[in-house]
């Protein structure tokens, strides 16, 4: 009698390439921020989302500050942000997060939100107010708004972005046809819409996508032209990364080489920047967009 070798049932890991290994957050600078941030009561994409780059910005003295509490009421199945009931909004939270900035000395801010899909304005008067406040207290101050999914409330978004911001981003995340498994409450086509109005009322526009969760070479570029035909001017292309074991799996890691590839193919179909990298995220190296054309 043969015997066969006992093959485990446990799912191997997939080992990660050496192209995303970073660095632990260390130094002056990043202890400071944390400080900083800790102090205000602050809530910060960065350790919320559990971004790779953090020690890289933080160490530069910048951070993507989330407003509007840290408990979304979306169940993404990519991100790590808690998901549930949020608990009431602080009406002061403006005047902290604009007066952290100004303890900083940040020349470049960008400020992001869980997504409020129970406030009937979702939580634009709180978006706006920001804005004001940052720019009365650091008027040198350039910003980006990452805002999300209003739902088709334009009325809500036309008063997130009138607040005289330099640049307008709402990331797509990924390609058509992942929606429904990766950002089962959003639509495509209402994303591209927003961008399109958000467009259209004049800002600088930008989105991102994550790779390497099953989509094709053809389904970004589709991508991608659906955004110009859209008004997007800025992309960042990054890889996703798996925050737990509760979240999508990666299907694949993409290579730097292509990375570089999507970028090139990105300008040729009419975008004015592409920020392609493995390490990259939205709000990365942000400071760089602000001058793009519009």
């Amino acid at each position: 009698m043969i015997e066969l070798p006992v093959v485990s049932e446990e799912k191997k890991k997939v080992r990660k390439p050496d192209w995303l290994r970073v660095k632990l957050p260390v130094g002056g600078a990043y202890s400071r921020v944390r400080k900083i941030v800790d102090e205000n009561k602050l809530h910060t994409i960065c350790e919320s989302g559990n971004c790779p780059n953090m020690g890289e910005c933080w160490g530069a003295g910048t951070a993507t500050f989330m407003i509007l509490g840290n408990v979304c009421t979306r169940s993404c199945t990519f991100c790590a942000v808690a998901t549930g009931r949020p608990p009431e909004y602080d009406i002061d939270e403006p005047r902290r997060v604009a007066e952290a900035i100004q303890k900083m000395g940040v020349k470049h801010a960008v400020i992001t939100s869980v997504n409020r899909d129970e406030l009937k304005d979702r939580g634009a008067e709180i978006w706006y107010q920001t804005v004001v406040m940052v720019k009365e207290l650091s008027p040198e101050t350039t910003i980006e708004t990452l805002i999300p999914d209003v739902k088709g409330n334009w009325d809500a978004l036309n008063r997130m972005i009138d607040a005289d911001q330099e640049v307008v981003s709402h990331n797509m995340e990924t390609v058509e046809r992942l929606y429904r498994r990766v950002r089962p409450q959003a639509k495509y086509q209402r994303s591209l819409e927003q961008i399109k109005l958000t467009k259209e009322a004049g800002k600088r526009t930008k989105s991102g996508i994550m790779l390497g969760l099953g989509e094709s070479q053809d389904e970004v570029h589709k991508a991608i032209d659906d955004l110009v035909a859209h008004g997007l001017d800025i992309l960042t292309l990054g890889q996703y990364l798996q925050p737990t074991k509760m979240h999508i799996e990666v299907a694949e890691f993409i290579t730097p080489e292509q990375f570089d590839k999507y970028r090139d193919e990105g300008l040729k179909r009419g975008l004015k920047y592409v920020e392609s990298g493995p390490l990259v995220r939205s709000s990365y190296h942000a400071e760089r967009h602000v001058n793009v054309p519009i």
